[in-house]
C-alpha cells in the first residue's frame, strides 16, 4: 500500500492532519499510517471503537440510530468520522464500519459490507462498499478505499 505514503506526504505538505475511527479493521488503517516515517506530522491518532458503547461514548455516535440501523450503516461510519474528527482536533476525520467476517452478525448484512466515511470542515462523505474475499482482504481493502478518500480530498 504505497498509497500510505503519498497520503501522509500530502497531509505534511499541506499542512493537514487526520485521525481514524475503526471498527472491523481493528486498527490496521492506523498501523498502515504510523508505519510511514515521519507520520506523527499528520496523524494525530485513532479509535478502535470495535463496540456500541464505544462509538456512543467516545466518538458520540446516536443510540437511536445504532438501536435502529446497527453499527454496520452509513449513518454511523459518518458520525464516526466526524466525531473522531471533533475528539481529536484534527482536519479529517476517516472511519470504517463493516462485517469482515467470516461470518455475519445476525443481522442479516452481508459479509464483505463496509462503510467509508471522510469527515471534514463542515462536510462528511461515505461510500458502501460490498469487498469480496476473506476477513483479511477485506480489511486490507477497506483500508485502501479508505486512503483514496483521504487522497483525493487533498
Amino acid at each position: 500500500m504505497e498509497l500510505r505514503y503519498e497520503v501522509v506526504g500530502a497531509l505534511i505538505a499541506q499542512g493537514k492532519t487526520v485521525a481514524a475511527a475503526e471498527s472491523c479493521t481493528g486498527g490496521l488503517l492506523s498501523k498502515l499510517l504510523t508505519d510511514v516515517p515521519g507520520s506523527s506530522g499528520a496523524f494525530l491518532g485513532g479509535v478502535v471503537s470495535y463496540t456500541c458503547p464505544v462509538k456512543e461514548r467516545l466518538l458520540g455516535v446516536d443510540h437511536e440510530t445504532l438501536a435502529r440501523l446497527g453499527a454496520v450503516s452509513k449513518p454511523v461510519a459518518r458520525q464516526m468520522a466526524e466525531g473522531v474528527r471533533r475528539l481529536m482536533g484534527s482536519d479529517f476525520g476517516v472511519s470504517i464500519t463493516g462485517l469482515a467476517g467470516p461470518d455475519s452478525d445476525g443481522s442479516g448484512k452481508p459479509v464483505g459490507l463496509v462503510y467509508a466515511a471522510l469527515a471534514g470542515a463542515g462536510w462528511t462523505v461515505c461510500e458502501e462498499l460490498r469487498l469480496p474475499g476473506d476477513r483479511a482482504a477485506v480489511r486490507e481493502a477497506a483500508c485502501l478505499r479508505a486512503l483514496e478518500m483521504l487522497r483525493d480530498a487533498l
